[in-house]
């Protein structure tokens, strides 16, 4: 038993262009003339004249030029950041504080302080934009909010 037996597909590969003989020869089955006779030719995503894919699909979504590198704190976060302490944030917190103390990404170049959560221990901030939950918070638990205009 040889080997070609234990193959499936041991058919010989039909060799286009090579001869009037071969029966695929002169014009090696593209037919006369026009775009598809061409080497090199091939004309993506048409589907013979039915609509294609691409146009088929509704459109989806934008992408803003304008995005705002806005960073989102909670109250809730900010009493586990005081909690843990390792950070050593005295009773001063604003942006510049967070980034250095790697709490937030660099990227960011604006605050906001949302009023999820408790906040224990007064504590002064500075951001661009603040809840009026947080602001309530914040001043119930001693602590002091001031916004920038920027």
């Amino acid at each position: 038993m040889s080997l070609n037996n234990l193959i499936k597909n041991n058919k010989k590969k039909i060799r286009v262009g090579r001869g009037i003989g071969s029966g695929k020869g002169k014009t090696s089955s593209r037919g006369h003339k026009g775009q598809k006779s061409r080497s090199g030719v091939a004309i993506k995503s048409f589907e013979g004249g039915q609509m294609p894919l691409y146009r088929r699909l509704p459109k989806r979504g934008f992408k803003t030029f304008s995005k705002k590198k806005i960073a989102i704190l909670n109250l809730s976060k900010i009493q586990s950041m005081l909690d843990k302490g390792q950070n050593n944030l005295k009773n001063i917190l604003d942006l510049k504080i967070l980034k250095e103390k790697n709490l937030i990404n660099k990227k960011y170049s604006k605050l906001k302080i949302l009023g999820t959560g408790e906040l224990k221990k007064n504590i002064e901030i500075t951001a661009n934009f603040a809840s009026k939950q947080a602001l309530q918070k914040i001043e119930k638990a001693g602590g002091k909010l001031s916004i920038v205009k920027k």
